[in-house]
């Protein structure tokens, strides 16, 4: 494998080096967090660089449906290549969490039709699917508010997180922190929707690390700004 070069390497060959690199004790770590792969993420990254971008490699390896080769193939894929209905796909395909996160945050944040898909995706009836939708709307909150209802976001929060599945609750979570830290002029209702839902309140969060809670969040990070 060493002295192949890069425009001869095929999917068979990069599929037996992760499973090569397969680690019983990693992957009984990353299936308490629902991921159900065992190499290394530093590891992974090492090929993903050695690989440079390679997009119909990556498409190949997505096909594989093997979490490391997907994961693999989001570092080593040309993220403006894909059309709007294939991220759709494969945002549908993406089941476990990590595959899911890096897809959104690697690829469909740098597509040409992410806002698109975070209309679509936002009210999907697959809370999975509709986490995506709220990443995106997030990201927009912070970077590009402009347009966004946010009065209107604070009462979809306020009347579905606390019964939402985890992964959207979580979601909905996020968004919720970062319009009440990123708008002074919401962070009134932030806080008290998130006092009032008390979602994430006990989350065991280790010690120097901010709590998920969304007021703990929004009070810290506001505090870390005005300290600057």
């Amino acid at each position: 494998m060493a002295e192949t070069t890069v425009a001869e390497v095929t999917a068979a060959e990069v599929l037996a080096e992760l499973a090569a690199l397969e680690d019983p004790k990693a992957r009984a770590v990353n299936e308490k967090h629902g991921d159900n792969h065992g190499v290394n993420l530093s590891k992974l990254r090492a090929i993903a660089k050695r690989l440079r971008t390679q997009q119909e490699l990556a498409r190949q390896l997505w096909a594989t449906g093997d979490t490391a080769a997907r994961l693999l193939s989001i570092l080593i894929c040309r993220p403006k290549a894909f059309e709007r209905s294939e991220l759709d796909v494969m945002l549908r395909q993406a089941r476990t969490p990590k595959v899911h996160d890096w897809l959104v945050n690697y690829v469909v944040k740098k597509n040409q039709h992410a806002e698109e898909l975070r209309l679509a995706w936002f009210a999907d009836p697959d809370p999975v699917v509709a986490s995506a939708g709220w990443a995106l709307t997030t990201e927009r909150v912070a970077k590009n508010p402009e347009g966004l209802d946010l009065p209107g976001l604070l009462d979809v929060i306020e009347a579905e997180m606390k019964d939402s599945p985890d992964r959207l609750q979580w979601a909905m979570n996020h968004c919720l922190a970062q319009i009440g830290i990123e708008h002074a002029e919401q962070r009134a209702r932030a806080l008290a929707v998130g006092e009032r839902l008390q979602v994430l309140k006990d989350y065991p969060t280790p010690p120097g690390c901010t709590s998920p809670f969304a007021p703990a969040w929004i009070n810290e990070m506001v505090r870390r700004q005005q300290d600057q």
